[in-house]
């Protein structure tokens, strides 16, 4: 594996890897991605693997700009909703799911008749994108199921050698997931929560857009269990901090809480870890907080939720994610 701090002829290394079927880490405005040539099955197929991702979970197709010639390759006509928010989000943070183009490999698609889109806002995945002149299907740097990673190192610790170069463009600016939003008939949907506040989607459509976050239509991290720490994650409210974490301890375990309003009367050896109060802080920070925990070696973190409004609800979604048990631990 090569992993640097990034200069121009890294990325024509990175080009290169990608032309001839390789993995190329690189940063987005949201976390960083795990690339491949969105037209090269046994590209795809080993990112999937890597990944540890079922082949019915869609990955992204990253694209440098969303111009017609650009999506000819990818998408059918997009609706008026679709073209609306990439007008007005791109590039950003806003993946567009679409009517797909003939063509398309199956690998990208999950085996549906749509696909998942966007144009990133970050230097590094622009130049990246630009010189490589066609799409890169990217889900998150990271096994399937874990947290996202942020910064270079995050990816390095996860994935080691299984990618082939990682270009390191700092920490991610935003540090959540993109939002999804199904835009494939006439009323559009949110599928997952994300940058962009629902509240942001909805004023730029002039009208409201019902969530279908529940996974029912697939979409990228849309699975009840994911963005999960080793650690267990448990919610609780402010109000029960104090009590389950007495009730933890005496247990003989190793605590954590994740709150953004402290003020809990909590016995010895919990760990506080430090969450900003400000919202989008919390969520730039979010992903490196669950690994802080796994780095503490806590049992389990009591973690508080924010309220569901603006990215807080991002937040509130991937702590709600973190928190469900896989689909091998839950009762029958």
């Amino acid at each position: 594996m090569k992993a640097m701090n990034t200069m121009d002829g890294d990325i024509d290394d990175a080009v290169r890897i990608l032309r001839r079927g390789g993995l190329v880490a690189f940063p987005t405005e949201t976390v960083y991605g795990l690339g491949a040539d969105a037209a090269n099955v046994d590209a795809l197929r080993r990112l999937y693997a890597v990944k540890g991702r079922p082949w019915s979970h869609p990955v992204i197709v990253h694209l440098a700009t969303g111009s017609p010639a650009a999506l000819a390759p990818w998408a059918q006509a997009f609706t008026p909703a679709a073209r609306a928010l990439a007008d007005a989000c791109w590039p950003g943070p806003v993946t567009l799911v679409v009517r797909r183009a003939g063509g398309v490999p199956a690998e990208v698609t999950g085996g549906s008749d749509t696909v998942a889109i966007r144009v990133p806002d970050q230097p590094v995945a622009e130049e990246l994108l630009i010189r490589f002149g066609g799409g890169i299907a990217a889900p998150s740097a990271n096994r399937f199921g874990r947290v996202s990673p942020t910064t270079a190192g995050h990816v390095r610790a996860d994935l080691d050698t299984d990618v082939d170069i990682i270009l390191d463009g700092g920490p991610c600016r935003v540090g959540l997931e993109s939002t999804v939003v199904d835009c494939t008939e006439h009323d559009p949907l949110i599928l997952r929560e994300g940058a962009l506040a629902r509240e942001e989607v909805e004023a730029i459509l002039g009208r409201p857009v019902p969530l279908r976050t529940d996974g029912s239509r697939a979409a990228p991290g849309t699975l009840d269990a994911h963005y999960a720490p080793s650690t267990r994650v448990v919610l609780v409210t402010d109000d029960e901090i104090g009590s389950r974490a007495a009730r933890l301890v005496a247990d003989g375990q190793r605590v954590g809480v994740l709150t953004q309003h402290p003020n809990a009367v909590l016995p010895g050896g919990v760990e506080v870890l430090d969450a900003p109060g400000n919202i989008d802080e919390l969520a730039h920070e979010l992903y490196g907080l669950l690994r802080d925990a796994d780095d503490r070696h806590l049992d389990v973190l009591l973690a508080v939720p924010p309220a569901p409004v603006g990215i807080g609800a991002a937040v509130a979604d991937r702590l709600s994610r973190a928190a469900c048990p896989p689909a091998l631990e839950r009762a029958p």
